[in-house]
Parts: C-alpha cells; sequence; structure tokens
C-alpha cells in the first residue's frame, strides 16, 4: 500500500479514504491512516470518510482525532440503512452540525445524489443546515447524462456555489455476478457497461469516457472509486492516459 501512496502522491492526487459503510461490521479506517500512511502523504491530501453508522461518541471523538492528526478535510455521510448497525443520528448533516461546534477548523464535506430530483438536491445543498464546504455526488457514468445534466443545470440555476466532486466508478470487468452486487449498493449501468466491454473498450477507456463527458459539462473536479490499493497508480495512470486521447 506505501509504494502505492508514494506513487500517488507524486502526481498530487487528493485520496478520499473510506471506511466499510457497507458492512456489517465498519472498520477504523483513521487508525489505519495514521499507522500506514504517516510517512508517506501529508495528511492535508487525504480525506478519511466518517459515516453515521457508528454510536455518536464515536464520531465525535473520531472528528477530534482527525483534526488532531492534522487532517484537513472530513467527508461526512449516513451510511447505508440497509445493512449493518443504525445510525447515531437520522441524516449526516446532524453529525456534521455537532462536529463543526468541536472541530470548527475541519472542512466538512457532504453528499448530493444526480440520480434523483435535482431540484430537490440542489436544495439540500443550499440549506443553511447543510453544513459543509463540499460535496461529493453519487456514482454517475456517461450512459447517465440526462440524469446529470439536470442535477448541474438546477444547481448552477439556484446559485449553489458549493464545489462538488463528481463520483466515477472504475468497472474491472462486466462479470454478471459483479454488476449484480454492486448495483445493490450504487445505480449501474449494467447493460451500457456490459456492451461496452464486449466492444473491446478497456476499463480504463470506460472510465475515462465518463470523465471526458463531465468536462464536457464543465466539471473539473471529480473521484475514482475502486482504484483499490494493488495497481492504483498504474490504473490512475493509465486512466489520464485514456482521457488525454
Amino acid at each position: 500500500m506505501q509504494h502505492e501512496v508514494r506513487q500517488l502522491a507524486a502526481q498530487d492526487v487528493v485520496m478520499f479514504l473510506t471506511d466499510n459503510a457497507v458492512g456489517d461490521s465498519e472498520e477504523e479506517n483513521l487508525r489505519h491512516l495514521t499507522t500506514n500512511l504517516a510517512q508517506e502523504i501529508s495528511p492535508a491530501r487525504v480525506v478519511p470518510f466518517l459515516t453515521c453508522k457508528h454510536t455518536l461518541p464515536y464520531c465525535l471523538m473520531y472528528a477530534d482525532r482527525a483534526a488532531s492528526f492534522g487532517y484537513q478535510a472530513l467527508t461526512v455521510l449516513g451510511g447505508d440503512r440497509t445493512v449493518g448497525p443504525p445510525r447515531c443520528v437520522d441524516h449526516a448533516f446532524e453529525l456534521r452540525q455537532l462536529i463543526r461546534h468541536r472541530a470548527a477548523g475541519l472542512a466538512l464535506g457532504g453528499w448530493a445524489n444526480p440520480h434523483r430530483d435535482a431540484a430537490t438536491q440542489a436544495q439540500f445543498l443550499l440549506r443553511p443546515d447543510f453544513t459543509g464546504e463540499f460535496f461529493l455526488t453519487q456514482i454517475v457514468s456517461h450512459h447517465d447524462l440526462p440524469a446529470i445534466e439536470a442535477f448541474v443545470r438546477e444547481t448552477r440555476a439556484r446559485g449553489v456555489t458549493l464545489p462538488g466532486v463528481f463520483g466515477v466508478f472504475y468497472y474491472r470487468s462486466a462479470n454478471p455476478a459483479t454488476l449484480a452486487h454492486l448495483s445493490a449498493f450504487l445505480p449501474v449501468p449494467v447493460a451500457a457497461i456490459t456492451r461496452d466491454f464486449a466492444a473491446g473498450l478497456s476499463a480504463a477507456t470506460i472510465c475515462a469516457r465518463t470523465i471526458r463527458a463531465l468536462r464536457n459539462l464543465g466539471i473539473e473536479k471529480v473521484y475514482v472509486s475502486n482504484l483499490g490499493f494493488r495497481g492504483a497508480a498504474r490504473r490512475y495512470r493509465e486512466i489520464l492516459a485514456a482521457v488525454d486521447r
């Protein structure tokens, strides 16, 4: 992992590191980060994820520790309601509000979903109690362009100024079982992705097509999910090369 982190850090990458938000028990990602990455990359280049699927004292202590370790940003999400322990609060913005009172120096991130009603999602981002400096989106694809366009149009029309980072997934294959499993947690254009691979497109090319489509809409900030740790730097370079082709 350290070797991959060094390579990614050399390419000026900001890394969003998640806990296991869909598992029966969530892993302690902050301890992992500070133990394994302390000498590899500045905390300013890493943004941990925290979901509400822990006890409230744990979540607040997590934010305190993140701030004390030098992390400058924290993404606070609700976490999947269908599996694992219940949330400690109903909505992530409630946890962000509590964290803001304790760790005012942390930039906090929230969530938006372009696959849902665009006006409602834009209004969430405009609410005074959103309590965040940036937002991440659900995974999107170039096969979902109408929904993305509607979301972008609505946020711009309503004057949303928060920077957004759009999610792009690195599909490694068209394995039906894998795509079916992923579909339980994120919107997967299964038929279209299957056609892409059947046409001979590489995983990097499919990912790059989504990034290019987002760029064409004026979206410059994306995060790429599912790069993994082994081979992440190589996959990242392949995607960049495919984007520029």
